[in-house]
């Protein structure tokens, strides 16, 4: 009974064999799926070139340094606030009424009829005014005019020039006085812009770490393939012997079998392998910009830098020192801390009463001609001049009482975000420390295990040859050595991406590709 049924088990395993034969031709195996196509082009890069592409032509980068521009106006936008403004208005006015009363020194006494009383004037000011950075305003005037009268016999003058020259000065003595609360939002905008140069250079440093990450994930990718090729070749070669050995008899079917469903898995490996590497391309391409018309073409990258597998001398307190003294999100913390403290002065300031003095002199001219006039008003014969104060006060004053609270508990907020800050660079840079150093005894370990895995299939192999294994316990420990060498590329990558991200970590990426910000 027993022979009866393993007769039939070697009947269905050559039925078996025969169709997968037929449906899957063995010449398959042999395509070359990393062959480049005629539209591909082949283009080399290092980490520093992918790195300085990416800098010049990242559509993020450009998008925050414009940004960073706009803020510089905001300062001079505060500063035109101080910029004098100056104003020319002339005029003429022709007025011809009807009298029915003598009018001294333009009609006689008694009036027989209505008489036209016709006066022409010509005005023209020019005013000139200033704010000043202790919160006062200066103003000057200049009003030269001339008037004609008809009839106007008993005037001096007919047509008569007139001038004037007259200077105000008005100071705030309470509420927005002093230079320190009038300059209070150039001091703001000032620290915006230095807020959003260090937002572009955190912008610069994140790009820096993605180009890195993808690039090295990049060099995985295509090792990555050379593993699963290497596999593939190996499941061949086995898949070859075992044929021969079948076809002479020494050899079972199910060996074939088994040998066939190897080189068919494996060659899915190496696809997706493929695969992987072409979307990592995309990716780092896409971090570089290279515009939309290069961007639909083919374009095959080859990393020429291959990553390190030494340890690097580190310290963790000089890590986090570093990390303290470099991230721009602690200068941006503080100048929020600066900014707000700003506000809340002002705010203080608006709680104050309005007192303001005000002075304002002058001087008169009058003359026949112009210049007459101007010799006249100019002598100081003729002037004005006062004094005064003005106060006012909101009763309850509950607008600038809310303000100013409100800005308190901004000031507060502020100084309790830079306290956050500072712990999450330091939970930051103190889980970097540890991931390299776990990437780094992950090779180790790594290559500890795929050189066993390669002893153990050298045996098994000799042991195949001999007779005293199988095909699937070879399949299997060509299966377990592939995936020892992949954990081992991908430790050494994952110690290189870990290298990288501490270096992010400590804002310290610029430096090491000697780059600077202007």
């Amino acid at each position: 009974m027993v022979r009866g049924v393993t007769v039939r088990h070697r009947l269905a395993a050559i039925i078996i064999a025969s169709l997968w034969a037929w449906l899957v031709p063995t010449a398959s195996w042999s395509l070359d799926i990393t062959k480049p196509t005629l539209s591909e082009r082949h283009e080399q890069i290092s980490l520093a070139e992918a790195a300085v592409r990416a800098l010049q032509h990242n559509l993020d980068i450009s998008i925050s340094r414009h940004t960073k521009e706009s803020r510089l106006t905001d300062i001079v936008f505060e500063q035109g606030k101080f910029d004098p403004t100056m104003s020319v208005n002339g005029r003429y006015l022709r007025t011809v009424d009807p009298l029915e009363r003598p009018v001294f020194g333009a009609t006689g006494d008694l009036l027989n009829q209505i008489t036209r009383f016709d006066q022409r004037n010509h005005n023209l000011s020019v005013d000139a005014s200033t704010n000043i950075v202790t919160g006062g305003n200066i103003g000057m005037n200049y009003s030269p005019a001339r008037n004609r009268v008809d009839p106007g016999e008993g005037f001096l003058f007919n047509p008569a020039w007139t001038g004037g020259l007259s200077f105000t000065v008005t100071q705030p003595l309470l509420k927005n006085a002093g230079i320190g609360v009038n300059t209070t939002f150039i001091k703001v905008a000032q620290n915006n812009a230095i807020v959003e140069q260090h937002v572009f250079r955190d912008r610069v440093l994140t790009v820096l770490a993605l180009v890195e990450q993808n690039y090295w994930e990049l060099v995985y990718a295509r090792e990555h393939v050379k593993v699963a090729q290497a596999a593939l070749k190996a499941a061949e070669e086995l898949l070859a012997t075992n044929r021969i050995k079948a076809k002479a008899g020494v050899m079972s079917v199910v060996d074939v079998l088994q040998a066939e469903a190897a080189v068919a898995s494996r060659v899915e490996q190496v696809l997706v392998a493929e695969k992987t590497i072409r979307d990592e391309e995309d990716q780092l391409r896409t971090l570089l910009n290279p515009g939309e018309a290069e961007l639909r073409q083919t374009v095959r990258l080859t990393p020429l830098d291959a990553p390190i597998t030494y340890m690097e001398t580190l310290s963790l307190e000089e890590a986090i020192e570093t990390a303290i003294e470099q991230r721009p999100e602690i200068v941006q913390a503080k100048k929020h801390i600066e900014s707000s403290e700003l506000n809340k002065q002002f705010a203080r300031n608006q709680l104050l009463p309005t007192l303001s003095f005000q002075g304002t002199m002058g001087l008169t001219g009058l003359g026949g001609d112009y210049s007459e006039s101007v010799v006249r008003n100019f002598s100081g014969s003729f002037y004005n001049y006062g004094a005064g104060l003005m106060f006012s006060y909101p009763l309850g004053n509950r607008s600038a009482i809310s303000t100013y609270t409100k800005r308190q508990l901004e000031a507060k907020n502020a100084e309790i975000s830079l306290a956050s800050v500072r712990h999450q660079i330091i939970l930051g840079v103190r889980e970097a420390v540890r991931r390299v150093q776990t990437d780094f005894k992950r090779i180790e370990t790594t290559r500890s295990a795929r050189i066993l895995a390669e002893k153990q299939l050298q045996t098994e192999q000799e042991r195949l040859r001999v007779g005293l294994s199988t095909t699937r316990f070879v399949l299997d420990f060509q299966r377990d050595l592939a995936t020892a060498q992949g954990n081992e590329l991908r430790a050494i990558v994952d110690y290189n991406k870990a290298l990288s991200n501490l270096e992010r970590q400590k804002a310290t990426t610029l430096d090491r590709y000697h780059l600077e910000l202007s």
